[in-house]
């Protein structure tokens, strides 16, 4: 399959039916915007920001107790101000629908462990208004920060949107995560409640976190309460000394939609703290604001994902990834979502795909990972279920490659509408993604996101055009962080994004868009590891790794490889008298495993005489990954630039004598 080689077309009717086109055509009503296709759509809405960010305000009738100043205060980043004046409310977006859909299904959820059920709108909001009125009669404030270790249930969701309503802070980890994982996320920002869950299932197995719990409470001193969500264990207690159980938290008698409060904020009040790891020091803690992602989610789900009030999004995630948020989204447009938590593919190779045709899934979504498992099953999802309500494969968490795209049409369903996106942690949403009016091309990400100003720029700040460059953003966006929590000076958020070029975002992705806009994505030019689909920050893995005593330094990088493959080597260098044997590389990857969870332990181990560092004092993780990539030295690294000269020998022989695998 050939990149960029034509693979489906919208028929005229799927177009016309399109959230994309009805938005034209409110537009040319209403704004006199005679605009004809999408890609005027999107030149509009970057050249001229508080035009188009104030007639979507306006389409979705968005709910503020006040109207907002101006759009924003500047187009500069970072720093602009979005809808100041305006207070709204996330959560209470996420269930506007309730009113008018009631008895409709509003989540499909299963486990390994529970079978497949649903809940009602009508169940959900009352759930969450208990919950929510639960958490106030606690003392819980706007403002104050209400963290979950879960898995991905319903009571999590709840959880996250009860504690939204009432203006707290909400942030989740993985129920995978190890302990240390977890504390030096939530460690940061000094939480007062915690949603617990006694363990989860995966591929057949248990893993009890009950002293993982224990221990994470032990470790956050500013927690006021615990509530314990007994999954695996159903008809046990709480493992924690005072806990509430989530059953005792839902005693509490049914308060109405007219009588519940939703907590309308201000323009810059912080809705949830998402953890993208850095290469350096703990975690990056992001902060984004109620109105900014209401705004980048109604965007997103609306036109990039044509979503509609019958719509059922499905996208395989856990708690601990930005796209369990984004899956929740969906409730913007009144659609249905799907949660799962378990293996991919537990039972058997193709279950999500029985689960897709359980829930007449709409929408589904995985990672090109997903994919290969289904190549080397020979699985034809397509001939086995019942899969005739699928319209879109939506594939994120990794670049897609032309084969992946044509697997789905080979396997899957000649009609369907095949999408990749691009985005962050750090925007909750995408740069680059897809529309329904446009052909899909494989390899290709259709285009680039409404509102957002995406670019390849090479080193000097020059625009490419079917050129590789770096991935930059010239305009603001809504849902740019806030802040980084606790960050002095915003100095981090500065040093992460806007370092390169001063006042332009550079997300640290290798991107090509072509003349017809069109967008590649070529994985990361940075250092961040993008394992499966999670992005991970080297950091969290030497803090690990170098307090084994047999390891006196080491370096780490991720390498995308054809057919949307990873290779994740670990190169350590060893204290004198030691040597690396099957018993310390078994040691490596427990204590990975354990600590930060599966996704950090690395593909192998291999010793290295030297790591190599640049004069300032960094390890050298961009040139090595670049030189392990097959780039030829004078354009991967600079010696001159290097503590030892000739500490990047060892790899570029490596290079050149072991394919990657």
């Amino acid at each position: 399959m050939a990149e960029g080689e034509l693979l489906w077309t919208p028929s005229p009717s799927y177009v016309a039916a399109s959230n994309v086109n009805a938005h034209l055509e409110w537009l040319r009503k209403n704004r006199g915007k005679n605009f004809t296709d999408y890609h005027e759509l999107w030149r509009w809405s970057v050249e001229s920001p508080d035009e188009f960010w104030a007639a979507l305000w306006d389409y979705f009738a968005v709910f503020s107790d006040a109207p907002y100043e101006r759009v924003v205060d500047r187009a500069r980043m970072p720093g602009a101000k979005w809808f100041e004046g305006s207070r709204v409310n996330y959560a209470e977006h996420l269930l506007r629908h309730e009113v008018g859909a009631r008895d409709r299904t509003v989540f499909y959820h299963a486990t390994e462990t529970r079978a497949l059920e649903r809940i009602s709108w009508r169940e959900l909001g009352r759930q969450v208004r208990i919950v929510a009125t639960q958490l106030r009669s606690l003392g819980v404030l706007p403002g104050d920060r209400v963290v979950s270790y879960m898995p991905n249930v319903p009571e999590t969701a709840i959880a996250m949107m009860a504690a939204t309503a009432i203006g707290a802070i909400w942030s989740s980890a993985a129920p995978e995560f190890g302990v240390k994982t977890v504390v030096e996320r939530f460690s940061q920002i000094e939480p007062k409640v915690l949603f617990a869950a006694d363990g989860y299932r995966f591929g057949g197995k248990e893993f009890d976190r009950r002293a993982h719990v224990g221990e994470i409470v032990e470790s956050l001193p500013t927690l006021a309460k615990v509530v314990w969500l007994p999954y695996i264990n159903p008809k046990e207690g709480p493992a924690v000394e005072g806990a509430t159980s989530w059953a005792e938290l839902l005693s509490h008698p049914d308060i109405s939609r007219d009588e519940f409060r939703f907590e309308r904020v201000a323009f810059d009040h912080p809705l949830w703290v998402l953890f993208s790891s850095g290469t350096t020091g703990l975690p990056k803690a992001i902060v984004h604001s109620h109105v900014g992602v209401l705004m980048e989610h109604l965007k997103l789900v609306h036109f990039h994902a044509n979503l509609k009030s019958h719509s059922v999004m499905f996208f395989y995630s856990t708690t601990g990834w930005v796209m369990w948020n984004i899956l929740l989204a969906a409730l913007l447009e009144g659609s249905a979502v799907v949660l799962y938590d378990g293996s991919p593919v537990y039972p058997e190779a193709d279950f999500l795909w029985k689960l897709a045709s359980d829930t007449g899934a709409t929408n589904f979504g995985v990672s090109p990972t997903f994919v290969q498992i289904m190549e080397k099953a020979g699985l034809s999802p397509g001939k086995r279920f019942n899969l005739s309500a699928l319209e879109a494969v939506l594939i994120s968490g990794a670049p897609s490659t032309p084969e992946t795209f044509a697997w789905f049409y080979r396997h899957v369903k000649e009609d369907l509408w095949v999408t990749s996106q691009s985005g962050g942690t750090e925007i909750a949403g995408g740069f680059v993604g897809a529309s329904p009016t446009l052909p899909v091309h494989a390899g290709e990400i259709q285009t680039r996101m409404l509102g957002m100003d995406v670019h390849a720029w090479d080193d000097e700040g020059q625009e490419l055009i079917d050129e590789l460059g770096e991935l930059v953003v010239t305009s603001p966006f809504p849902s740019m962080p806030l802040r980084f929590w606790n960050d002095v000076d915003d100095r981090r958020y500065h040093e992460s994004y806007f370092a390169a070029f001063p006042g332009v975002w550079r997300h640290g992705d290798f991107i090509r868009i072509t003349s017809a806009g069109g967008c590649y994505i070529y994985g990361r030019s940075d250092s961040t590891l993008n394992r499966h689909g999670v992005r991970i920050g080297t950091a969290e893995i030497y803090r690990v790794v170098e307090q084994l005593p047999e390891i006196a330094d080491s370096l780490i990088v991720c390498c995308e490889l054809p057919g949307g493959k990873f290779f994740m080597p670990l190169f350590i260098k060893l204290r004198t008298g030691f040597a690396l044997d099957n018993a310390l590389i078994a040691r490596i990857s427990t204590v990975l495993r354990e600590d930060c969870s599966p996704r950090h332990v690395p593909d192998r181990v291999l010793a290295v005489e030297t790591i190599p560092y640049t004069l300032t004092g960094k390890k050298m993780e961009v040139p090595v990954r670049k030189v392990l990539m097959g780039w030829p030295l004078e354009k991967a690294a600079s010696r001159d630039a290097m503590v030892d000269s000739r500490a990047l020998d060892w790899f570029i022989r490596f290079a050149g004598e072991a394919p990657l695998r």
